[in-house]
């Protein structure tokens, strides 16, 4: 089963590190978002990758593109310039690299690449966020209900602390409770192919109408995630992941 990663959004909230780089390239631990995320995957046994890419997709291309040589040592013929990568560390992963435009939105995005997709079922997710979702049993799930999507809902971490009062005493408090927001969209989807007639056009917003209308049909179900699941929209966020990664106790870290 394929995994298609949203890789084109020009991700304005963090121009700090965008200017230069995709969101999806910016580094948790030294590795780009894209790759904590193919890990992910990877972990579950799902290695065969789509990154679609628009905004400095060329970055994208240029890291994987390097990627075994800057996983191995390598030795150079100067005479000739032949190389050679030893004991590269590189993993068995299949990664197309597909420009799906600048402006193109995250619908329209999928659109373009229908002909890579085939007749099979595939997952989506966007290159912005990081989580400890079960993979296989997302797809398990999918493959229960026999509709055409699945959406993983989440319930983020509040951004403020809890109060609970009577009166004016406090009688319970919680610091940014994990179930503050309800739950909402959080990426991670399974589609069947057909769900791709729900888009029109570039300008289709998977968000929108596609999802609006697969609900309205019955064809769209949520996997529940009550584990780990935090976007990365501020520098902020980015702050907070890179801790738990220097932590040593990144939920989402695969062994």
């Amino acid at each position: 089963m394929k995994v298609i990663i949203l890789a084109g959004g020009f991700g304005t909230r963090l121009s700090e590190e965008t200017s230069a780089r995709p969101k999806p390239m910016i580094e948790i631990g030294g590795k780009p978002l894209l790759w904590h995320l193919m890990n992910l995957y990877a972990s579950h046994g799902f290695k065969d990758f789509i990154v679609a890419c628009g905004y400095k997709g060329e970055v994208i291309k240029e890291y994987f593109h390097n990627f075994v040589v800057h996983s191995g040592d390598l030795f150079i013929n100067l005479k000739d310039g032949s190389c050679k990568v030893l004991n590269s560390t590189a993993p068995d992963w299949q990664i197309a690299v597909a420009d799906t435009g600048l402006n193109t939105l995250t619908g329209g995005r999928l659109r373009r690449l229908k002909s890579l997709l085939g007749d099979e079922a595939f997952m989506v997710t966007y290159g912005d966020g990081l989580a400890d979702v079960d993979i296989k049993s997302l797809v398990a799930f999918h493959r229960s209900h026999g509709k055409l999507a699945t959406v993983t809902a989440v319930s983020p971490i509040a951004r403020f602390g809890s109060l609970k009062l009577e009166g004016d005493h406090v009688v319970n408090f919680v610091e940014k409770p994990q179930t503050g927001e309800g739950w909402i969209n959080g990426g991670f989807f399974v589609f069947e192919p057909k769900m791709l007639d729900y888009v029109s056009d570039d300008q289709t917003s998977l968000e929108r109408e596609p999802l609006e209308a697969l609900a309205a049909g019955g064809q769209l179900m949520a996997y529940r995630h009550t584990g780990f699941w935090h976007p990365m929209d501020t520098m902020r966020d980015k702050h907070y992941l890179e801790s738990l990664w220097a932590s040593g106790k990144a939920p989402w870290k695969t062994s």
